[in-house]
């Protein structure tokens, strides 16, 4: 599974709307809706979580995944050191850290890009739609 920064995982692309991902992967294992109203879709064999923004009239915002399949760049994810992938990713200047008991993040603002760390492996990808002046930056139809 392709992660395209700034524009969304593989066929998923920010700004899709449910039938969209529908239409595509089926109906999910699971969906609800989260404190915020936004609709959750769990995609148990895909290991993929998409979030549709109820404040942007449910368009996909956010992805979270943790498939051993996922690659960025051509360069394998999970279960790498944060310090392999990040030799990797050069084009990826800044990282902020932030410490959870035993997890770690690391948060590239630029591409809305989060790497979770557990006992130093990338256990899971969260990726953003990319806000430019206070507005999501959909990438679906363009």
């Amino acid at each position: 599974m392709k992660v395209i920064p700034k524009n969304g995982i593989d066929k998923l692309v920010f700004g899709m709307k449910q039938n969209d991902v529908l239409s595509i992967f089926g109906n999910p294992d699971k969906q609800f809706k989260d404190e915020d109203q936004n609709v959750i879709f769990i995609y148990n064999d895909l290991m993929l979580q998409m979030s549709f923004y109820e404040e942007e009239d449910f368009r996909l915002g956010y992805l979270i995944s943790s498939n051993p399949e996922l690659t960025i760049f051509d360069h394998n994810v999970i279960g790498k050191t944060i310090e392999n992938l990040k030799s990797e990713l050069l084009t990826f200047k800044t990282w902020e850290k932030e410490n959870f008991d035993l997890a770690e993040n690391y948060f590239n603002e630029e591409n809305w890009l989060i790497l979770v760390s557990e006992f130093n492996k990338i256990v899971k990808v969260e990726l953003g739609c990319i806000i430019n002046d206070d507005e999501f930056d959909w990438k679906y139809g363009e």
